[in-house]
């Protein structure tokens, strides 16, 4: 049977979702290589469909948040319902050097903070990543949603468009099967 109505809506279902995610990452964080890494692959199987996401490790992290020592965080899944977040910082807080280099490259510099003030700025770095993770550590990662909310809202979409997908392919597959000859 010829599946082209629904495969087509499938697309357009997990395009839009990644639009949307990547609009809502822009909109909170500006361009970033996660809304880059994330894509989708829909595919035929034995038993159907599946349609599959794909982005960078940490958008999870980002998209559910992570829960801090003293501050829980908290999520919105795809049906819209508020969810503690799995994640959680316990022991270590996020690595001082990783820090280090975002803080570099971002060109971050604190109140109080003059060129050539200091002689060893590398130090400095790292001492205002020790406090970024720290602070990161007691109160963690607030939840953006980026990629639960998009795909919850164009799901509750396909949910309405999928019987007349499939009742359009089997209405082509019919004509096709019995048209006379």
């Amino acid at each position: 049977m010829n599946t082209a109505n629904i495969e087509r809506r499938l697309n357009s279902f997990a395009k839009q979702v990644v639009k949307d995610s990547q609009d809502i990452l822009q909109k909170e964080k500006g361009s970033t290589s996660l809304g880059k890494s994330i894509r989708f692959q829909v595919s035929k199987e034995e038993g159907g469909f599946s349609t599959k996401f794909y982005m960078a490790d940490y958008g999870e992290y980002l998209d559910k948040g992570v829960s801090g020592n003293k501050v829980k965080r908290s999520y919105k899944d795809y049906d819209n319902k508020t969810k503690t977040s799995p994640y959680k910082y316990t022991t270590k807080g996020p690595p001082i050097d990783i820090l280090s280099k975002w803080i570099k490259r971002k060109g971050i510099k604190p109140k109080g903070f003059k060129r050539g003030r200091s002689k060893n700025t590398g130090q400095f770095v790292s001492g205002f990543a020790f406090l970024i993770s720290r602070k990161i550590k007691r109160e963690g990662i607030k939840s953006l949603s980026f990629f639960q909310r998009p795909l919850g809202l164009e799901f509750k979409k396909l949910e309405k468009d999928m019987l007349k997908m499939i009742t359009l392919d089997i209405r082509s597959y019919l004509t096709e099967f019995y048209r006379p000859k």
